[in-house]
């Protein structure tokens, strides 16, 4: 993984949102938070590189076990981890998250994800695969399905962002693809339910929801390893008639 990041700026690729949901995904507009995030992760990178080729010079060390070194790098890891954040690396992050204007510190290589489970306590957000690749994480960014895990949380300055905690009002009803869900037992253990739900509401706004063949290919990117598919097309097929008339 660091191999690519290293030479994924090597070659002069600019970070981006992935688009593992094809149309739905949106990449956001450069800014200054995304130039400083990236200048970030560049001098992280350099460092990287420079550490391994120093390493890669010292030769192999005679007086200590594998383990002992192991023992020593995860040691150093922990304590740079638990050291206060460099206030050069803060920056402030302005958004609205479930209908509520917040300002925000953030270290600005922070994800979305991290951040709404870690910061703003908003767990319903699910952390799967944390590269992109199962959709547990799904939320909307003004609208649209994005992966949390990939989208770095100054991408969310001065937008909106709504979770599955944000999808009805505090008691109130359900959404209807919420309650569909539950009508048509489209989960079993639920945990990538929540993202399930996300991108099935923009399944059906953005107008991919008028055949099964079309539901499938646009939930693609949800996986499900429970295997709940046939009451997940079954529900948005249900709540797409609900949402439409209301």
């Amino acid at each position: 993984m660091q191999g690519r990041v290293a030479r994924a700026f090597d070659a002069g690729w600019s970070l981006r949102q992935p688009a593992p949901f094809g149309a739905r995904a949106r990449v956001a507009d450069s800014s200054d938070l995304l130039a400083r995030a990236l200048a970030i992760l560049n001098e992280e990178v350099k460092l990287w590189q420079a550490r391994r080729t120093a390493d890669a010079w010292s030769g192999p060390i005679l007086t200590e076990s594998k383990a002992d070194r192991k023992f020593k790098v995860a040691r150093k890891a922990k304590a740079q981890s638990e050291s206060p954040g460099d206030p050069a690396h803060i920056v402030s992050v302005r958004a609205t998250v479930n209908g509520a204007v917040l300002s925000l510190s953030l270290d600005p290589r922070s994800s979305l994800l991290d951040v709404l489970r870690e910061q703003l306590a908003l767990t319903g957000t699910k952390k799967g695969c944390d590269h992109g690749q199962c959709g547990a994480c799904t939320v909307h960014l003004d609208g649209r399905s994005v992966v949390s895990c990939l989208t770095l949380a100054v991408q969310a300055d001065g937008r909106r962002v709504t979770t599955i905690e944000g999808l009805s009002p505090p008691g109130g009803a359900l959404h209807p693809m919420q309650q569909a869900f539950i009508d048509y037992d489209a989960l079993q253990c639920g945990y990538c339910t929540p993202g399930q739900i996300m991108a099935a509401v923009t399944c059906v706004s953005e107008g991919h929801a008028t055949s099964p063949e079309q539901i499938r290919k646009y939930m693609s990117s949800n996986i499900c390893r429970c295997g709940a598919y046939v009451g997940i097309v079954a529900a948005i097929q249900d709540a797409a008639s609900k949402m439409h008339g209301a």
